[in-house]
Parts: structure tokens; C-alpha cells; sequence
């Protein structure tokens, strides 16, 4: 960069003021805080678009979010929203525009990049997946064989596996249960085996998601997936072009695949692989849900791009969400973070903020490439609750580690296809936990308390829950497309909050690259049988060597 390099969050004049309040905040609980503040409670709550935020069992009062607020504004967080809106380049390292908010923009939105609108193109994009998925869905396209396609596998690793898998389990309940999804990753041959064990051929749909179609893992398990189904369909090649779709812009590699670039759905290089799950690699959610329902998704995104863009930081829920974060990372200490969703159908979701956090924000350097001198991106983890409950929620209690958790639920159950109102008692047990934690770990149970009740003196120690552990509760209604949409736009959002205040390329992932360069020079060296020269250090020539020897030859 030149020009006007930003000032590092470091230097702003808000940060060493928040310093001095983390300095109060540790001889501060939140019991006292309650106790000095009765409606806290009521008042550190934000509402908008059916989410409602719940963050007044945090290590902070009013005066604390305020000089996060000042923060924010000292580090440019309206002017870098603003300049992601209008289409700006603000991944510097890589000179693209950042624009995954194109893909649920209206129809009569217009947003510019490099003079063109980039709007329509996404809308005749989603038109062409909606054609598709209408024939699928019906019956219209069949596969090689004249059968419908009840089988639909999702090849494609990183974004182009943990947006797609983690939004179809989320709605499941809302998908087409005669037919079979399941989302293939992983270059472990395990699981493609597993994928297509029990599916027929002549069933089956690929869609095959590597935007560049150079993606190792996944061409690697889309050229043994085409093996399976020639090899199950009489060895003619012309059944790949009836059972596989590409989600890519390279033609050239689709076509010589055997794919029909008829049937090859593009995306753009302003879209980040984890921002992606709702343009073309949803196809397969689409698949699923229908088209509708996919629409719906896209308008409950919306909705959170434009309270996002608009709303004041103090009542801007990904800006809060963003600003706590950035308190417990940089003030606090704190090294993780946990999200703990009270959704089975959630399961997923943990695994996939781990990727929109951790490679968004897992950054060195800032935007001038000097090395910051905070830390940036928390380690993001977690479980469904209750399993989480009986698993690692004794650290939560008892540990000697400060890890703030965001608790997610609903305040009625999924209302679809397969719903039974004879178990909706388990959603009140289910909320009553979620509640019950965000108390239990707030205020805790002391000493006094125990021996009131005639624990033994020499068991109390073990007992005792200190409290004071922070948490932030987020509802909505039900889970449904639009608010899981309204939930994804949160989290993105909120990650883009932290990358602004730390003035990070929230946007690249060059870290990813290292690996796989090495890899591609490791392979051929594990499959040559005879002794040569390897040119890695100790540890890897011997674990080279070992490999070899312990090989069929």
C-alpha cells in the first residue's frame, strides 16, 4: 500500500483507555455487576431483523462498549463498510473487490465493480441454478440411463464443502427426503468409499465444486467418482455428462472432464471460498431445499447486509458481536472462543466459523504489511448443547482458561416436513438448559452457598463454580432459511468488525498455500520405490523413508 497507510489499532487513542478498563474489569464480577444494576439485564439487549442479542452477562458495562465503539470508529469500520458496499478493492493483498453481499442483492440493487454491475450477473446465475435444480427436482433431467437422479454428492473442499454441508444439515428438515445427499471432501479415499457405498449409479448426481478446477483434493475425488460411475454404467464415458455439473469458471479443464459446459455454473473472484455457500456452490443446498425455500436464505442474508450497513455500532448486532470478540482477544486475554448452538441441526455451524473466523482473520501482518503487535483471530470451537454439557463444559465451569461462548437458540422448535408437536416439551428442557448455563456460568455457586446446604467442608473446594464467565445469547424465532440466513450474515459481519478494528486483510489466505506446494513435492517421493536423495530436513526424510517401508512395493 501507499498513501495513506492506516494507523495501527494499537495506536488509536481508544485502545490504551481500554487497556485501563480491563485493568477494572478484573477485579469486577458479574455478580456485583448485577447486583449495582438490576435491569442490565433489560437494557444490554439489541433487537433487529428477529434476532435478539443478549449481552449483558459480558466482562463490561456501558462505559466499556463505548470506548469499543470510539474504537471502531478510530479505525475507518463505516468507511471500510462503506467502500465493501460500493465494491471497492479492500483485499489489498489480492486487489479484488470483497462482495459476497452481491449474492443475495435484490434484483433491483446495482452495485459497480471495474464499471460494470455485477448484479444481474448473479441473478443470471441463481436463474440457471433454479432451471437446473426445477429439472432435477421434477424429473425432467434424468441420468444416463433414463432414471431420475435421487442421489446428489457434493465434491469440493474448504468453503465449496463447509457452507453447503453445514446449511444442508441446518435445513434439513426442509429438504426433499426421497433423495440422498451427502458432501464428499476429504482426499482420504475413506471417504468417497463411504459417499457411494450403497448409492446406484444410475441415480446419482456430482456436482463438482473447485473454482479454478486445479484443486488437488478435490479433482482427485471427482476423477474416482467418474471412475465409479463409468465403471457402473458399462464403462461409457458419454454418462458423465448426464451425472456430473461443475460449479467453476475454467471451461477448458470442465470440458476435457467430460462435463457439458452447458451445465458448468460460474462464480466471481471477489467472492472468497468461505463466503460462497450462497451463490453457485449452493447448488447442491438447492438441490435440496428447492428453490424457494433458497430465496428465502438469500433474503434473510439481505437483511443483515442492511441492518450492517446501516444501523449505529451501539445497536448494530454484528458490530457488537465484533466488539466483544475484539474485547476478550486483545484486553482480556482470552485464546478461544466457543460456540455452543442449542440446535441439533446446528451441528455443523461450529466447524464452519472455525473457517470464516480463523482463515478470514488469522492474520500477521495488516493492511501496510507491518507486523501487528495484538492478537488477531481467537480460536474458534464448539459443540451442540446439551451433548456439550456433559462433555467440556466442566472447563467452562471450573477451568483456569477465560472462554467466552456464544449460546444460539430459538424460541420455538423447527416447524417442517417430519415435525412432531408430541415432542415440543423437548424444546422447553432444551431452552431451559441454554438458559440455565448462561446463569450458572455468569454468577456460579460459592462456598456459603454449599455449606448451607450440608455439602461436607472438605468437598466444598470441588464444588465451588466461581462464575463471572462471559456469554452473549442469541435467539431467533425458529430455525428456518431466512433466519439461518439472518444467523450466516451475523457471523460474517461480525468477523469483518474484527479484521477492520485490527486493520487485517480479512480477505486472503495465503497461509493455506505453503502446504500444498510442499505436498505436491512429497507425493511423487512416497511413491518412488527406489532409495534417492530427499532434500527435506531430518524428520521429514525419515518419515519419508518409514512411509516407504511400511508400503506394499
Amino acid at each position: 500500500m501507499t498513501g495513506s497507510e492506516p494507523i495501527p489499532a494499537s495506536r488509536q487513542p481508544a485502545w490504551s483507555a481500554l487497556v485501563d478498563q480491563a485493568r477494572q474489569a478484573a477485579s469486577t464480577t458479574l455478580t456485583g455487576r448485577f447486583a449495582a444494576d438490576p435491569a442490565r439485564g433489560e437494557r444490554m439487549v439489541a433487537e433487529a431483523c428477529g434476532i435478539y442479542l443478549d449481552y449483558s452477562k459480558n466482562l463490561m458495562g456501558e462505559d466499556t462498549l463505548g470506548l469499543l465503539v470510539a474504537l471502531a470508529n478510530q479505525s475507518g469500520l463505516r468507511q471500510r463498510i462503506d467502500a465493501m458496499f460500493a465494491g471497492e478493492k479492500i483485499n489489498v493483498s489480492e486487489g479484488r473487490a470483497v462482495l459476497h453481499v452481491a449474492l443475495r442483492a435484490p434484483r433491483s440493487a446495482s452495485i459497480v465493480v471495474d464499471g460494470a454491475d455485477v448484479v444481474p450477473e448473479v441473478h443470471s446465475v441463481l436463474d440457471r441454478m433454479a432451471q437446473f435444480t426445477d429439472a432435477v427436482r421434477s424429473g425432467a433431467w434424468r441420468g444416463h440411463t433414463g432414471e431420475p437422479l435421487t442421489n446428489v454428492v457434493n465434491i469440493g473442499i474448504g468453503g465449496s464443502d463447509l457452507g453447503p454441508a453445514m446449511a444442508y444439515e441446518a435445513l434439513k428438515a426442509y429438504s426433499d427426503r426421497g433423495r440422498v445427499f451427502r458432501f464428499v471432501s476429504n482426499v482420504d479415499g475413506a471417504e468417497l468409499t463411504e459417499a457411494t457405498r450403497d448409492l446406484d449409479p444410475a441415480r446419482t448426481l456430482f456436482v463438482v465444486c473447485s473454482k479454478s478446477w486445479h484443486t488437488e483434493e478435490t479433482l482427485t475425488n471427482a476423477n474416482s467418482a467418474r471412475e465409479w460411475l463409468v465403471a457402473g454404467l458399462g464403462g461409457d464415458d458419454r454418462a458423465v455428462a448426464r451425472h456430473f455439473v461443475a460449479v467453476s469458471t475454467n471451461a477448458e479443464g470442465v470440458g476435457a472432464f467430460g462435463i457439458d459446459t452447458a451445465n458448468m455454473f460460474g462464480f466471481w473472484d471477489w467472492v472468497g471460498g468461505r463466503y460462497s455457500y450462497d451463490s453457485a456452490v449452493g447448488l447442491t443446498l438447492m438441490l435440496a431445499i428447492g428453490v424457494d425455500q433458497f430465496d428465502q436464505m438469500l433474503a434473510g442474508l439481505h437483511a443483515i447486509d442492511e441492518h450492517f450497513r446501516t444501523a449505529p455500532f451501539e445497536a448494530n448486532l454484528p458490530v457488537l458481536l465484533g466488539l466483544l470478540s475484539v474485547w476478550y482477544n486483545d484486553f482480556l486475554g482470552a485464546q478461544t472462543q466457543a460456540v455452543l448452538p442449542y440446535s441439533r441441526y446446528l451441528w455443523r455451524l461450529p466447524a464452519y466459523l472455525q473457517q470464516l473466523e480463523m482463515e478470514s482473520n488469522g492474520k500477521r501482518v495488516d493492511l501496510a504489511g507491518r507486523p501487528v503487535d495484538y492478537p488477531t483471530a481467537p480460536i474458534i470451537w464448539g459443540q451442540p448443547g446439551t451433548n456439550g454439557q456433559h462433555a467440556f463444559y466442566q472447563l467452562l465451569h471450573q477451568g483456569t482458561r477465560l472462554v467466552p461462548a456464544d449460546l444460539i437458540g430459538f424460541w420455538n422448535p423447527v416447524e417442517a416436513q417430519g415435525h412432531s408437536h408430541d415432542l415440543d416439551h423437548h424444546h422447553d428442557l432444551l431452552t431451559a438448559n441454554m438458559f440455565a448455563q448462561a446463569e450458572a456460568l455468569a454468577f456460579g455457586r460459592d462456598a456459603s452457598t454449599l455449606s448451607g446446604r450440608g455439602i461436607p467442608n472438605w468437598q466444598v473446594p470441588h464444588r465451588v463454580c466461581p462464575g463471572n464467565r462471559p456469554t452473549t445469547s442469541i435467539l431467533l424465532d425458529r430455525l428456518t432459511p431466512e433466519s439461518l440466513g439472518k444467523l450466516i450474515a451475523l457471523y460474517e459481519h461480525k468477523v469483518f468488525t474484527e479484521g477492520a478494528l485490527w486493520g487485517i486483510d480479512s480477505f486472503d489466505q495465503w497461509g493455506v498455500e505453503l502446504g500444498k506446494i510442499l505436498a505436491d513435492d512429497i507425493e511423487p517421493e512416497l511413491e518412488c520405490p527406489s532409495e534417492d536423495r530427499l532434500g527435506h530436513d531430518s524428520s521429514t526424510n525419515a518419515l519419508i523413508r518409514r512411509y516407504r517401508r511400511a508400503r506394499p512395493q
